[in-house]
């Protein structure tokens, strides 16, 4: 149970929490039918500079909740930006609105999610309101960023993002938390490598190779983040905690080998939700759900320098 549950997590979401005084207005925007997003612009500029903020997997909404773990993490991501004076965009992932709606569905692929954040890129170019626009990928959605932000954006800033593909990120955690499972790891992988599906694999894989999301994890797989990332002709920002849980260092670093004129920043106690931990890994759990937290004060200084 365990194992599973670090699995989920790894392909789950962001949640932590900080307070200070609003210094920007904020505009709900439907981008299009499968997107809503809400838009903070700086009380005291004309035009500022723009980042997009792209969520980890999972049913995500705008505030960066979903399920019931409620700690408004993009929220508050977004309003510390726009308080720096960075307007922000964050949105709901297509699967929310379907949700709400109840209709939900069952065929997104991961190519979806590219779709939807490279549709927002060309929303605001369009509007020509805006100095630059950056897109900030967080976990999954670094990946998601990169592919988007391709001959539309002006920089991208990778959060917690893994540099090998995802089975091979899954396979890894795996091999730490549940060896007993590894080879039917391996196994079920090669299979959605060559675009098969399979029923054929242990309950406690449940949460990864549920047979309705295989087609969606087979698409996921076929991007090499490494060699996506080569492709970025813009500035890069790589950033990743000391304290990760999920994805460490290394990943980072993978990403930094393939893109050497990247600046990597890599950010001593921040964990995989942005957040400080002083202490053990019990703590750095119970942060995903801890609201009061607040974000890295370096991650803001990182991503406000980068972008100035």
């Amino acid at each position: 149970m365990k194992s599973k549950l670090l699995i989920f997590v790894l392909i789950g979401s962001l949640y932590l929490g900080f307070s200070q005084e609003k210094k920007f207005s904020a505009r709900d925007i439907a981008i299009n039918e499968f997107i809503d997003g809400t838009l903070l612009s700086p009380n005291n500029l004309t035009k500022p500079n723009l980042v997009i903020i792209i969520a980890g997997s999972g049913p995500t909404d705008r505030n960066g909740n979903q399920n019931f773990l409620k700690g408004n993490a993009l929220k508050k991501l977004a309003e510390g930006l726009s308080n720096r004076n960075i307007a922000t965009f964050r949105y709901d992932k297509r699967i929310v609105k379907q949700i709400r709606n109840g209709r939900v569905d069952n065929n997104i692929m991961f190519d979806d999610f590219v779709k939807d954040a490279a549709s927002v890129i060309d929303y605001f170019k369009a509007k020509d309101t805006f100095n630059k626009i950056y897109v900030i990928g967080h976990s999954q959605g670094s990946l998601v960023g990169i592919l988007a932000a391709k001959d539309k954006a002006d920089g991208f800033i990778s959060l917690a993002g893994a540099g090998q593909s995802i089975d091979q990120v899954i396979i890894e955690q795996v091999e730490k938390t549940a060896p007993m499972l590894i080879e039917d790891t391996k196994r079920v992988f090669k299979l959605l490598a060559d675009g098969k599906t399979t029923n054929d694999f242990p309950p406690a894989l449940a949460s990864i190779f549920n047979k309705q999301i295989q087609p969606f994890i087979s698409n996921w797989m076929y991007y090499k983040p490494q060699e996506e990332i080569k492709k970025l002709d813009m500035p890069i920002l790589i950033i990743n905690g000391t304290k990760d849980l999920q994805v460490s260092e290394a990943e980072a670093e993978l990403l930094k080998d393939a893109a050497p004129k990247a600046t990597l920043k890599i950010i001593e106690k921040m964990n995989h939700v942005l957040v400080p931990i002083e202490g053990d890994n019990l703590e750095n759990s119970k942060s995903y759900n801890e609201s009061s937290r607040a974000l890295s004060a370096d991650l803001f200084d990182s991503i406000v320098d980068f972008i100035k």
